[in-house]
């Protein structure tokens, strides 16, 4: 890899920038020669400046250091009236800089490093001094240049000093320039890198630069313990896992505390997963989920997963809080899902991989007490440093105790993960979001809100500011094995002409309300509730065309045998004009079809208040048919279900995403390899209305749009063009 392919930021701030992490070690892994001016000479500046050189030298590259002596008031007295050689009195400072002992094994590690460095060529060691008449000057920029095999350049400089302190407590700032970046840039490049190179070869008038071989031998003597090792930097900065270090004392060997690390004889570094979540190496991230995390980390730890349905959105999520554990101490994790159903789902697949302690907050389940437990220890300042709690809680219940949640919580160290994220983009909730909780994650098929900008632009500016999720569609999963491919039939119903008259009514009143709303800086509420409920009502008319119900039992009655196996029926949602559920009504309709036949089918339903057994019975083989509606939509999985038919599919991208992905996954029990769907596509009685065309380009282009990654397309395609 070469400096282009690294993300490399203009500035870096301590301690906001972790500069070893964020740019000394990915820079100097990949770079070929070091080029450094520091502060004063010592063992402790020695110590920093061996952060994130390992690689660079493990691979032979050179390494030029320029020093300044710190002089002693003494030393300066001593040089102003000659009593000494100056060049003795500033060897004598350097080696006083030697002095301090290192305090614990990495500290001894490194100068061994370096003494090998030294030792071996690859580390120069020079110092640098001003002189004017009978006294000495420090020299004390702060100049770096590093070069990778591809001739590319990096310079920077800063207030930075190489100590402890200035990369980890100061208040530090550096100013990177990259040769490939502008013109401008490598013109700053070319000046830093003139200017080291003036220094280094001695030829600045104003300065004095020496080789004073005395120090590379103190180096040596002082502190080479043995061979160099170069994995020091793995050992204690590894970005990919936490680490869990083995030190022997004496005989023994044994598993410390940091504290028990500085007193060590030795130390191996065992790498084991100690993140948030923990998978015991049963599980680990799939190409596109890898692909996934780097998006969560190249945007700040705040993204969109915009998956389809049966991908893995709920591991990819807990990936990346894993990710997000490696930069920062995470302490708890907060889980908004939409349904009770979810909560439980998310339970039970976080107990798999998870030791601290789950909160789950919905109705019947014991958790204020808990919560109040955990606010007070947060204000007695008793929190445990090693617990860890996930928190999952409906949409609802969390908008009802949002405060109480985030008073329970260090939200600083708290990612809060969306599932249905689109949920979020309506006004009750998106008002709810929490602002001070800086890592996030949305998950959905399709975070865009169909016909609300406003918000869709609340999801976006809050969990992806960047405009950059990460996207990967059905067309991605079946082509990458995820998800089982499918046959799309779908059957054109028409309006009947009062659905079509009541369609255009609401479309006039839509048309006018829009105008104000879009139009206004300060809309009225009950103006946006009016607009919404009338678009709800639109809605219904396709959703629950009369047409559909004969279609439905037709095609039913045409292969009863095969289209009872593991089917699922999504209905329309609400009553008919008699006061009956539609669910009930195709319900009792097929079942009397199928009687009239001599058929048994054991049908069932799975909706609000439904015991999630019902699911078990289906996937089982018990129940034939299961009849359905908003329940099923979100996140329930359903391997087993082998075709769905989708009755009031409406015109809701989303919807039409969520419902086909319960029909999609792959199931092991069944063998599934071939799914099928069925949809219901409204169109209007004739193409005389106003709103008779939008009507058709909305259905149609759904149709088209979803049968394009069917095995059918071509067929299908063909049909579908003859009403555009």
């Amino acid at each position: 890899m070469n400096f282009t392919e690294i993300n490399i930021k203009q500035e870096y701030r301590s301690p906001q920038d972790n500069i070893i992490k964020d740019f000394y070690i990915p820079v100097l892994e990949n770079a070929v020669s070091y080029r450094r001016s520091v502060g004063f000479f010592s063992s402790s500046a020695l110590i920093e400046i061996s952060k994130g050189i390992c690689e660079l030298a493990k691979k032979g590259g050179k390494i030029e250091l320029v020093a300044s002596p710190y002089l002693s008031a003494e030393d300066e007295i001593a040089i102003r009236k000659g009593y000494e050689n100056r060049a003795k009195i500033i060897e004598n400072a350097l080696l006083r800089g030697l002095k301090t002992e290192p305090e614990n094994f990495f500290e001894k590690e490194r100068l061994n490093l370096l003494a090998n460095l030294v030792e071996s060529g690859v580390l120069n060691i020079k110092i640098a001094f001003t002189e004017n008449g009978s006294s000495v000057g420090m020299y004390h920029e702060k100049l770096g240049l590093v070069e990778d095999s591809g001739g590319n350049k990096i310079a920077f400089s800063g207030s930075m000093n190489e100590s402890e302190n200035a990369f980890t407590k100061n208040y530090e700032t550096v100013d990177v320039f990259c040769s490939w970046k502008s013109t401008d840039e490598k013109a700053r490049v070319v000046q830093k890198e003139t200017a080291f190179a003036a220094i280094w070869g001695n030829f600045d008038e104003k300065l004095k630069v020496l080789h004073f071989p005395s120090i590379d031998k103190a180096i040596l003597e002082k502190y080479k313990r043995g061979i160099a090792d170069f994995e020091l930097d793995k050992k204690e900065f590894s970005k990919d896992r936490n680490i869990m270090y083995k030190i022997r004392h004496g005989d023994k060997t044994v598993i410390p505390d940091m504290v028990a690390v500085a007193e060590a004889d030795s130390v191996d570094a065992v790498f084991e997963d100690k993140l948030f979540f923990d998978f015991k190496g049963k599980k680990s991230p799939r190409p596109h989920q890898k692909k996934a995390i780097e998006n969560f980390e190249s945007n700040n730890f705040q993204t969109l997963l915009a998956m389809a349905t049966g991908t893995g959105k709920t591991l990819t999520s807990l990936f990346c809080a894993n990710e997000l554990s490696k930069e920062i101490e995470l302490t708890s994790v907060l889980i908004i899902v939409p349904l009770k159903d979810l909560v439980d789902q998310w339970q039970k697949d976080i107990e798999e991989c998870f030791s601290g302690e789950i909160i789950s907050i919905r109705s019947g389940l014991d958790w204020k007490g808990k919560l109040s437990d955990l606010r007070l220890m947060k204000i007695l300042k008793k929190n445990d440093e090693n617990q860890k709690i996930v928190i999952i809680t409906t949409y609802d219940s969390f908008c009802g105790n949002d405060e109480k949640i985030l008073e329970s919580l260090n939200l600083n160290s708290t990612l809060i993960i969306a599932d249905e994220v689109h949920k979020f983009g309506a006004a009750s909730y998106s008002k709810k979001l929490p602002e001070k909780i800086r890592y996030r994650i949305g998950l959905s098929a399709t975070p865009k809100r169909p016909y609300d900008e406003k918000g869709t632009k609340a999801i976006f500016d809050y969990f992806c500011p960047s405009e950059n999720p990460y996207e990967f569609s059905i067309k991605d999963a079946i082509e990458a094995d995820m998800l089982c491919h499918y046959e799309y039939h779908p059957t054109i119903v028409p309006l009947t002409d009062f659905e079509m008259e009541d369609y255009e009514n609401i479309s006039e009143k839509i048309s006018r309300l829009s105008v104000i709303v879009n139009n206004s800086s300060n809309t009225a509420k009950e103006d946006e509730e009016r607009l919404e409920q009338l678009l709800k009502e639109r809605h219904r008319i396709i959703e629950r065309a009369q047409n559909k119900k004969s279609e439905f039992l037709e095609i039913m009655q045409s292969e009863i045998s095969k289209y009872k196996d593991r089917t699922i029926v999504f209905c329309p949602d609400g009553k008919d004009e008699n006061g009956k559920d539609f669910l009930e009504v195709y319900k009792s309709e097929l079942w009397n079809e199928f009687v009239s036949k001599g058929k048994i089918v054991r049908m069932s339903e799975y909706v609000q208040g439904t015991k999630r057994e019902i699911i078990e019975s289906f996937t089982a083989g018990a129940i034939d048919i299961l009849f359905a509606k908003q329940r099923l939509n979100e996140g329930i999985d359903i391997p087993a279900a082998k075709r769905a038919f989708f009755i009031a599919s409406s015109t809701s991208e989303r919807e039409f995403i969520q419902r086909r992905g319960r029909v999609l996954r792959k199931s092991p029990e069944t063998n599934k390899t071939l799914a099928e769907i069925f949809d219901f596509i409204v169109v209007p009685p004739d193409r005389n209305s106003v709103y008779a065309q939008s009507i058709v380009e909305n259905e149609i282009k759904r149709a088209m749009d979803f049968a394009a990654t069917a095995d059918n397309y071509a067929e299908i395609e063909k049909i579908l063009r003859k009403y555009l």
